[in-house]
């Protein structure tokens, strides 16, 4: 009898364990079945006539027949809403009946999972486009990037997808990297904590989120690209890992997707060692690897480890990644060829399979009626996301600099110029739907699918008594400067200037900033600094806002701008924040995830260097930057007042309480961001200076004050170790609280006694925050 005709599944009986149930379903399955669930399909992959995906021209298949395709069954369908515009309830009607062809297709009922990206919100048509990720980090607000998550979550639940390809955990680098905007920052700490509540809230959203790039993929040298990554066992495991161990023990996260990286010559997609020695085995992770996008093909055609599709297939499956993504390539029938020649043990076929199964299973796509997921009326921009994307934007904006130009005054007559004034794209992100798929030919002025106000519209819209006048000047790039004089004609003729220049986001070289789009240095795009110079020139105030995706060395022009105001692609509602700042009515709170660098040239030193990376006497370079991580100025003024160590000295696995009043003495209402750092001055390895062990960020009334408190254990202080193992040392530490890595307000004195503990996954991994 046809499996389709029988009246028992076991597999479908909910009150067997997700063990039970995969297993049975195993056990039914042909070779050719098992591996249909290891890969995924992608419909229509060429859209705009342009590539979305890294190599996707080399992968097109116009001879793809999905039907042919789903005899066997189906692993995965990849981004059928965000691969072309198409409206929520279209596209939830069309999935519907692809997910009902590939049930009947098969013999055994099972649906294929879905997956969208969702980087800055779910990327499709018409859905709610938040801050981009280090945007995320400049607001130090982790209940802020979780309620995000959870809306985008629940948004991508309801038109039936079940994964969603975020967070991007890679710690920033090297700032040249076109991906540097996908980070949330240069600390592993602060990446960790947010990363983890972005975690948190897609998976209350009921999407199965997925960690990466696993690992070390900001670590590419010189910040190009897929460059090979040069570094050290030690910087791995306490800089680029640490953020994925969060993020899985603590945030739950169901899936992580392989990096692109080589590291000393291992392709990440061929490291057993990685996927599974430490990812499995020590950390205890139960969930499924997926291919970045063609990673497993890229074995053969990019590493030249493997000499065919076969090879790759024998050599990523047995390290551990289950599932071949966004198309099928070598998991199908070259995998198949691999097993029946002995290449690869079909134990290992079912070691994947029977994960992607308890996967389904878990998200209930096994149940005998699953249930209902998809909603034709669903909004995916409804009121309360765009308040959400709103508070977030405000958030991260960072005031640099101010010599009193800002807030500016009602009704002024406010030059703005600056080719990305008064184009709504510029606050978006490469992982935006727009920029990412809904681009015009030339890259430019790409449609919305949602409104959008650029920061020229908002401006005008926050000071209806002003008089705003604007010229672009020049365009984001190329060096067009025909527009120079009108700029400064129309400058001169203001109160203020407010000159807005940075980024457009792009792929593959189509923007200035995003995947693909690295930078030789980071002076400003195109003629743009040559513009602020001449609008600097002028006797005309300058206040200078940035729409970027990474930091840029602004130099000598930082000290003759009135005010410097850094935004990182904050997103539908970022023109409305920008505006609100200018004109006082949001009260800047953002502090910098990322350090501004002085100087444009050679690779930069995050503020996590050791001795030898800061500034010394030895060189004539000096890599200390115009502003550190954790800066941000406000409209009001905070005192800090008796900071306090519960305990001068503890054991190696004590721990202590630290705390310290932080007062608003202005008169408007504000918040601080108060930064714990620890600096640990002998060790048996090098150190940084400082690095980042807590964080907490409280809104004050003016003239009230709070208790910020934070619980460290002495785990906070391991390290790697000079024989490879984590460790907790003996010996003197400070823990120092500061509005900066930098601008440090107190510094306590600790001693840790007792002998030296080596610590594993279970250790304390964030310090406990509380407001009292």
């Amino acid at each position: 009898m046809d499996s389709r005709e029988e009246t028992h599944r076991p597999w479908q009986d909910t009150s067997a364990t997700v063990g039970d149930r995969a297993a049975a379903l195993l056990a039914a399955m042909t070779l050719t079945e098992k591996t249909a669930q290891l890969y995924g399909v992608w419909i229509g992959v060429t859209p705009a006539g342009a590539d979305v995906a890294p190599h996707q021209h080399e992968f097109a298949d116009d001879a793809l027949d999905f039907d042919a395709l789903i005899t066997h069954g189906l692993g995965q369908l990849t981004r059928p809403f965000g691969t072309a515009p198409v409206e929520a309830a279209q596209g939830a009607k069309a999935l519907a009946r692809m997910q009902a062809d590939i049930r009947a297709a098969g013999r055994h009922g099972v649906p294929a999972l879905v997956h969208e990206e969702c980087l800055t919100g779910f990327m499709t048509w018409g859905a709610t486009i938040y801050p981009t990720p280090l945007a995320w980090g400049a607001t130090f607000n982790p209940a802020l990037v979780e309620a995000m998550a959870r809306q985008i979550g629940t948004g991508m639940r309801q038109v039936g997808v079940h994964q969603g390809l975020a967070p991007v955990l890679d710690v920033t680098r090297d700032p040249r990297w076109g991906r540097t905007e996908e980070t949330i920052g240069e600390d592993p700490y602060l990446v960790a904590t947010l990363g983890t509540a972005y975690v948190r809230g897609l998976r209350d959203g009921g999407i199965v989120p997925t960690l990466k790039h696993f690992a070390g993929y900001a670590a590419s040298a010189a910040g190009r690209n897929f460059a090979p990554v040069a570094i050290g066992p030690r910087e791995l495991a306490d800089d680029v890992l640490f953020p994925f161990e969060l993020a899985l023990r603590d945030g739950g996260a169901d899936s992580v997707m392989h990096a692109y990286t080589e590291i000393d010559g291992l392709p990440t997609a061929a490291d057993p060692a990685l996927l599974t020695g430490l990812l499995r085995e020590t950390w205890g992770f139960t969930g499924t690897v997926v291919s970045d996008y063609f990673g497993v093909s890229f074995l053969e055609l990019l590493h030249g480890v493997a000499a065919s599709p076969a090879a790759a297939a024998a050599l990523a499956l047995s390290a551990g990644v289950d599932v071949e993504l966004p198309t099928v390539r070598c998991y199908g029938d070259p995998l198949l060829a691999a097993v029946r020649d002995g290449l690869l043990d079909e134990s290992i076929v079912d070691r994947a399979v029977t994960r992607v199964l308890r996967q389904k299973i878990t998200l209930g796509l096994l149940d005998p009626e699953p249930a209902r997921t998809t909603d034709p009326a669903v909004d995916l921009d409804p009121p309360e996301a765009r308040a959400l994307a709103a508070a977030i934007a405000e958030e991260s904006v960072v005031l640099l600099s101010n010599d009193g130009a800002l807030p500016l005054s009602p009704d002024a007559r406010i030059a703005v110029v600056g080719p990305v004034a008064d184009d709504p794209a510029a606050m978006l992100g490469c992982y935006a739907f727009p920029s990412h798929v809904a681009h015009d030919d030339d890259g430019e002025s790409p449609a919305m699918g949602v409104d959008i106000p650029d920061v020229l519209r908002a401006l005008h819209t926050e000071f209806p008594q002003a008089t705003i006048t604007h010229a672009r000047g020049t365009a984001v790039d190329g060096d067009d400067r025909s527009g120079f004089a009108e700029a400064v004609a129309v400058a001169t003729a203001a109160d203020v200037c407010v000159a807005v220049l940075g980024d457009r986001a792009g792929l593959f070289g189509r923007g200035t900033s995003g995947e693909g789009c690295d930078s030789a240095d980071l002076r400003l795009p195109g003629a743009q600094g040559q513009l602020l110079g001449a609008l600097l020139a002028t006797s005309t105030p300058i206040v200078l806002v940035l729409l970027s995706g990474r930091p840029y060395a602004l130099g000598e022009h930082a000290a003759r701008t009135a005010a410097i105001v850094q935004t990182f692609f904050p997103g539908e509602e970022g023109g409305g924040a920008v505006a609100g700042v200018l004109s006082g009515r949001v009260n800047p709170s953002g502090s910098l995830p990322v350090g501004v660098p002085r100087e444009p040239g050679g690779q930069p030193s995050t503020y996590l260097a050791p001795m030898l990376g800061r500034r010394t006497d030895v060189s004539a370079v000096d890599p200390t930057p115009l502003f550190p991580f954790g800066h941000g100025l406000s409209y009001t003024t905070f005192a800090w007042e008796r900071p306090r160590l519960s305990l001068a000295e503890t054991s190696t696995e004590g721990s202590v309480e630290v705390t310290v009043e932080v007062a608003n003495t202005g008169d408007r209402a504000g918040s601080e961001v108060v930064q714990l750092y620890l600096h640990d001055p002998v060790a048996q390895v090098t150190r940084p200076v400082v690095r980042l062990i807590g964080y907490g960020k409280v809104a004050l009334a003016p003239g009230e004050r709070r208790t910020v408190g934070f619980t460290v254990h002495a785990d906070l202080s391991s390290f790697t170790g000079r024989d490879g193992h984590r460790v907790v040392e003996p010996g003197s530490l400070e823990l120092r609280l500061g509005r900066s890595s930098a601008d440090v307000r107190a510094t306590l004195a600790l001693r840790l006694t007792g002998p030296e503990r080596v610590v594993g996954h279970d250790r304390r991994l964030t310090s406990e925050v509380t407001y009292t």
